[in-house]
């Protein structure tokens, strides 16, 4: 029976039936016989020294096996990784528990490990802490400047790096310019508050020297490497499973002290070690994304050309780097030219330490704020010049047969078809007629706002960035793939069986994917800046490529004739002009595996893998237009209408992409519109429960108009380029824009985020006041 055709297909998550009927298998769902739990005694002060920690109390409660402390566990346990290819670096010494001191509000100080939770939790308050306070820096532009009070005393200042990229002539830019526009933009903290927050289970079998760790983790090999480092063991003794992840959104891309500390313990103890983080815990002490500040100024000519650019940003890291900390920032200089051609760039970025939590990798990781800094200032040239914004964006777009197009940041976009995706968007919009409809209303005194942004990312991590797959055809004709990719909601159980479903002509139903677990996949990379099927799809296709032409070479044999006169089609080999002369691949596997019928160089079984490197990154875009409408005397922000054009390259299951612009929307109208990390001047955090912090819920969200165009990248056979974090790199500039256009009227040209109403009513009722004083 012919098999339909799978890549392109709106095929339904096979992933779903399970999660959605409750036997989904989390880290907190693993029970092991035995069973210790874990409290951490984090800190209430942002800086601090440790005089006096007291810990008797504790361990003399029933129930209470062990307490341990950060100078206990010093020499025991590395300290934690990050990347350090930057020369201007500092990395201070971050271990799994403060020793001596704690940098933030929210440090480790203390474990107790005990037989149950509660036990464990009840232990925490009868540790004694003496600490004695120092000076806090909450504020990165503060901590940079003269005579701040320096984090990290083995460091003369809070410098923790910093990056400078120029090229073209800037200087002369500038001069040539007729206008010079400049705009300070914020983009505030965000915690990524995934529905599952971090856990770790560890498990040591003494008589196999096996170290088994279950983490909700996106990178199950690198912290498989990193774990071995920090405990002094053999990779191979080392184990790392990612169960069903409970979202990761790029905060689980990372080795934390918990992790490193399970392992230990359970080391120590030959118990199983359990470690569930609270929602609470989550927000203090799990990565921040986000955090910068800076200056953005572009030279234009009167027809809105853009001339040259300019940005000087710090970068708010926290106390401590985590493992892609030094990383992000950078990430945004590389994609601050966006979707335009910017002759002249100069960006200089410094990195702060500051009194707080980490930032890192969350959903886009610096190409989110990329996108903001470009997108508001073509807006702010819009406004200044008096033209349409959809005019400026068009007057410096690349050309469709410009690409391979390269920026004045360094990177060579792979290809890219920007005025199709914003004409597709301006019509599925009707642009025009919303114009006319604004217009209208504001004679009438509502305000309305249309807001577009287009946008382009980068993803794939390419040179250096690998990934592993492995596809074999068992003897009873299933398929088990193999992926060193990690996904965790992205869907890639059901488009990595598309892709091999199209290779070998196998039902769906008939493949299994297998990955997050080191023991089973011997290496991989994991899911993270939207690689895992731009990466590792491609991975498996090239593995199934294989088997499919080590099944040809069986079916020659086995058939006697000349392996290029067989002709593949619907999971069968048959021989040209004679049809009936056929084998299916699944009868070609059972002989193989079964007899050994295979030519002489053949190795028995049928089975192949692939480790694919892309030779460049993959630059996804698109065009977001959003419609707002303003109540002034609420400042009430309600969306109107949301509309989205995306092109991540070759569509593999269009569900799965739909799915993740809507995730990744909803996330970019968070950041605009109702999140935001908050510290005060002494590092305590303000916004430290679901209470405080604001997500977005059902009700805010409007219905979204999805579309795409289809430009497929030269980069990987399949033409994929990656979709995960598309959604939130387009929405945010998109939303702020309609915004601060339907607030045109009111003289406004900027807000810094979150766009809240008591902002928007102050500033409205600030305008009106001004206009009253100025009619008297």
């Amino acid at each position: 029976m012919p098999v339909s055709k799978s890549v392109g297909a709106r095929v339904k998550r096979r992933e779903d039936p399970k999660l959605i009927r409750g036997l989904g298998q989390y880290v907190d769902d693993i029970n092991l016989p035995n069973m210790l739990h874990v409290a951490i005694l984090r800190s209430p002060y942002a800086h601090a020294q440790i005089k006096k920690l007291d810990a008797d109390a504790a361990r003399r409660l029933s129930g209470v096996v062990a307490v341990c402390t950060g100078p206990e566990l010093e020499d025991k346990i590395g300290t934690l990784p990050t990347t350090a290819d930057n020369p201007t670096l500092k990395i201070p010494a971050h271990h799994v528990l403060a020793t001596g001191k704690v940098c933030f509000a929210g440090e480790g100080v203390a474990a107790v490990v005990a037989e149950d939770r509660y036990t464990a939790r009840d232990a925490l308050d009868l540790i004694q802490v003496e600490y004695e306070t120092l000076p806090v820096v909450s504020d990165p532009e503060k901590a940079l400047t003269p005579g701040s009070p320096v984090i990290h005393s083995e460091f003369t200042d809070n410098l923790a790096f910093s990056w400078k990229h120029e090229q073209g002539d800037v200087a002369k830019a500038f001069k040539q310019a007729d206008k010079i526009v400049k705009q300070r933009l914020i983009h505030q903290r965000l915690a990524p508050i995934a529905i599952e927050t971090r856990a770790v289970l560890a498990r040591y079998l003494p008589e196999a020297k096996e170290l088994t760790v279950w983490s909700s983790t996106q990178i199950p090999h690198i912290l498989r490497t990193h774990l071995a480092q920090l405990l002094k063991l053999q990779e191979n003794e080392v184990r790392v499973i990612a169960p069903d992840v409970g979202g990761g959104f790029g905060c689980k891309l990372n080795v934390y002290a918990e992790e490193a500390l399970l392992g230990y313990l359970a080391l120590t103890l030959n118990r199983p070690v359990k470690w569930i983080e609270e929602r609470r815990e989550n927000i203090r002490a799990t990565i921040h994304g986000r955090g910068q500040v800076g200056e953005v100024e572009v030279a234009v000519k009167k027809d809105a050309t853009i001339l040259g650019l300019r940005y000087k940003v710090i970068a708010d890291i926290g106390a401590y780097h985590q493992l892609f900390t030094p990383a992000i920032p950078p990430f945004t200089g590389l994609m601050l030219s966006g979707c335009y051609k910017i002759p002249a760039m100069s960006i200089e970025v410094s990195a702060a330490f500051t009194n707080k939590m980490s930032t890192d990798a969350y959903r886009g990781a610096g190409r989110p704020e990329a996108a903001y800094v470009i997108e508001r200032i073509i807006d702010r040239v819009a406004q200044e010049l008096k033209l349409d914004a959809v005019a400026v964006r068009r007057r410096n777009f690349p050309k469709a047969s410009e690409f391979p197009f390269k920026t004045a940041t360094g990177l060579a976009y792979d290809s890219g078809n920007y005025q199709l995706a914003l004409g597709k968007a301006l019509k599925l919009a009707s642009y025009e007629k919303l114009r006319r409809e604004q217009r209208k209303l504001r004679s009438r005194g509502r305000y309305l706002g249309i807001g577009l942004s287009t946008y382009v990312e980068i993803c794939a991590m390419g040179p250096g960035f690998w990934e592993y797959g492995k596809v074999q055809l068992e003897p009873t004709g299933k398929v088990t793939v193999f992926s060193g990719a990690s996904p965790h909601g992205q869907g890639q159980q059901t488009s990595f069986a598309q892709i091999v479903s199209d290779e070998l002509g196998v039902a769906l139903d008939d493949i299994t994917v297998v990955h997050g677990d080191t023991a089973q996949v011997p290496r991989g990379m994991g899911t993270f800046g939207s690689r895992a099927t731009a990466v590792g799809g491609i991975a498996v296709y090239h593995a199934a490529e294989q088997v499919r032409e080590k099944a040809r070479e069986i079916a020659s044999h086995l058939l006697e004739v000349d392996a290029d006169d067989l002709v593949f089609s619907d999971g069968r080999f048959s021989v040209k002009g004679v049809p009936k002369k056929a084998l299916t691949i699944q009868q070609i596997a059972r002989q193989a595996q079964e007899t050994g019928d295979s030519p002489g160089k053949t190795a028995p079984g049928l089975a192949a893998e692939h480790q694919f490197e892309p030779s460049n990154f993959t630059f996804p875009f698109g065009t977001h237009i959003c419609v707002v409408e303003i109540d002034p005397q609420t400042g009430n922000i309600a969306i109107k209408k949301y509309f989205a054009v995306d092109d991540c390259g070759k569509v593999i299951n269009p569900l799965l992409v739909d799915g993740q612009l809507q995730g990744g929307i909803v996330q970019g109208l968070g950041q605009a519109l109702y999140e935001g990390v908050v510290y005060d001047e002494n590092g305590q955090l303000r916004t430290g429960s679901l209470l405080d912090y604001g997500v977005p819920k059902a009700t805010n969200l409007p219905r979204l108009r999805l579309s795409r165009t289809e430009t497929p990248s030269p980069v990987n056979p399949l033409g994929i380029k990656g979709i995960g974090e598309a959604g939130t790199i387009g929405s945010t500039p998109a939303i702020v824009n309609a915004v601060i256009d339907a607030l045109a009227p009111f003289g406004v040209t900027h807000i810094d985020m979150p766009l809240t109403p008591q902002k928007i009513w102050r500033l409205c009722q600030g305008a009106k006041a001004a206009a009253a004083g100025g009619r008297k």
